[in-house]
């Protein structure tokens, strides 16, 4: 009986904790290309605004920082006449309090596109990394495009291949171990996130993904189109498709080093469609 008790103890303890950690907010994840207005807006609505909240834009993946805020606080305007800063941690310090107070309070924090190792080179271990989880914890929005879309990822796809070491769009063949992760923000724990992901033809290097983490789910996210997170759904918007992988069988290395498996769960997912998704 008492060792009842004290289970029934932890069971609760441990909800209890779930429920502490689980984030409020969401991510708004573009997988590149142009951003319709009609996308904007959504994600303003995903937002959900007060009159006394702000907007931070983080630029530092992009190689043409200002340029890029400048479009992206353009289309925004058109939604929203809430204040937005450019926030280039590339040019500020990581340290700065008022800078990152002002970023774990920002109702929705934007990160361009460009390249996601220069991002997390900015970001990763510093007081800027840990803001960015604060407001998304709170209740915040995050949202990213291109390389901003991968960096949401704990395993984050660096773009660089290890075994076809000429980059193409796309891999040559399915081998082992020919996909190169960094650590991302890891706002989604047990998700990788692709991106451009049918006008590049990504499929091979979503595939080669899964083989690396099979316990985790793959989502490739097409250019125009967003994945909108809540928890462990995805609702996907805009223009084109998002294509998820996950969970597959049978899963076996050839002598050559090619990859093999008997199936895997396969979807195909337009605007308005949910997916299940591992936060």
């Amino acid at each position: 009986m008492k060792r009842l008790f004290l289970t029934a103890i932890c069971f609760v303890f441990a909800l209890a904790v779930n429920a502490q950690t689980k984030p409020k907010g969401s991510l708004f994840i573009i997988g590149g290309g142009e951003r319709s207005d009609a996308l904007i807006k959504q994600l303003v609505s995903t937002a959900k605004f007060t009159p006394k909240d702000y907007i931070i834009v983080l630029p530092m993946a992009s190689e043409v920082p200002d340029t890029g805020f400048k479009y992206i606080s353009a289309q925004l305007k058109k939604h929203t006449d809430l204040p937005i800063k450019n926030f280039n941690f590339a040019k500020h310090s990581t340290s700065d309090v008022k800078w990152v107070d002002s970023l774990a309070a920002a109702k929705l924090i934007y990160i361009l596109g460009g390249d996601q190792n220069r991002f997390m080179k900015v970001v990763l271990n510093t007081p800027v990394y840990n803001a960015i989880h604060k407001a998304y914890a709170n209740g915040s929005t995050v949202a990213g495009t291109s390389a901003g879309a991968a960096v949401m990822s704990k395993h984050m796809i660096t773009g660089k291949q290890l075994l076809d070491t000429v980059y193409k769009e796309t891999f040559n063949k399915l081998w082992d171990k020919n996909v190169e992760f960094a650590e991302g923000l890891g706002l989604l724990q047990n998700t990788i996130i692709d991106q451009h992901f049918l006008k590049r033809n990504r499929y091979n290097r979503l595939i080669s993904s899964l083989n690396a983490h099979p316990e985790m789910v793959c989502v490739g996210i097409d250019e125009a189109t967003a994945i909108i997170v809540h928890g462990n759904k995805a609702t996907v918007a805009g223009d084109s498709q998002v294509l998820r992988l996950a969970n597959p069988k049978g899963l076996k290395t050839t002598e050559k080093g090619l990859i093999k498996f008997t199936q895997a769960e396969f979807g195909l997912f337009a605007a308005g469609d949910v997916m299940d998704i591992k936060p």
